[in-house]
């Protein structure tokens, strides 16, 4: 089974390009539902214990851990370190699952792929994106965000440009759900014709 690894910048159409391959019938692990399973469960007393106040009703409370991790570049390193063991073990039963479903291809969707070496653990990386001004407009959309906090998240992710040239495939969010949709079809059949190169 080939592995894609789909990333790509806040607000720049991932989470729709996501959902798009997996209305081609691609299975797609979706890292932010895993984050937001753990928090809800096994990360969410060791998440209370290192940053007191930030749970509600045993759940985490992504506002409150949000305020206090987003300034603060050590405090997410050490978020991270409790995270991240925990995630790849959903997406090691995810992957497991696809594959054993007969899957050609399979897609994991993490934000974070370039800036956490997840390369490493995929076949071909696609990276999504779109023009600077759609970008700054879908995420000013979002409830309770503000400029400040837009730019904490940027600080965080690699820049676009960096992100394209790294990709195997880039995937325009720019002209609408079609465009995607037929460069979706021709990723997979590119994708089809490649050797895996996973660790």
């Amino acid at each position: 089974m080939l592995v894609l690894g789909l990333t790509g910048s806040i607000g720049m159409g991932k989470s729709t390009t996501a959902r798009l391959f997996s209305e081609a019938g691609i299975p797609v692990y979706d890292a932010d539902a895993a984050v937001h399973a753990i928090y809800e469960g096994e990360a969410a007393p060791v998440i209370e214990a290192t940053f007191p106040g930030t749970t509600v009703d045993g759940k985490v409370d992504r506002e409150k851990l949000s305020a206090k991790v987003v300034h603060d570049t050590a405090a997410m390193k050490r978020l991270e370190e409790i995270v991240h063991p925990m995630l790849h073990v959903y997406r090691r039963a995810f992957l497991e699952q696809a594959e054993r479903s007969g899957a050609a291809v399979a897609v994991v969707d993490v934000p974070l792929l370039f800036e956490t070496g997840g390369e490493q653990d995929v076949d071909a990386v696609v990276v999504v994106t779109t023009t600077p001004d759609i970008q700054r407009k879908r995420i000013m959309a979002r409830n309770n965000m503000t400029s400040e906090k837009l730019e904490a998240i940027l600080a965080r992710q690699l820049p676009d440009a960096e992100k394209r040239t790294r990709a195997d495939f880039v995937v325009d969010t720019s002209h609408g759900l079609d465009h995607v949709r037929a460069q979706i079809r021709e990723i997979l059949a590119a994708a089809a014709k490649m050797p895996r190169r996973r660790l």
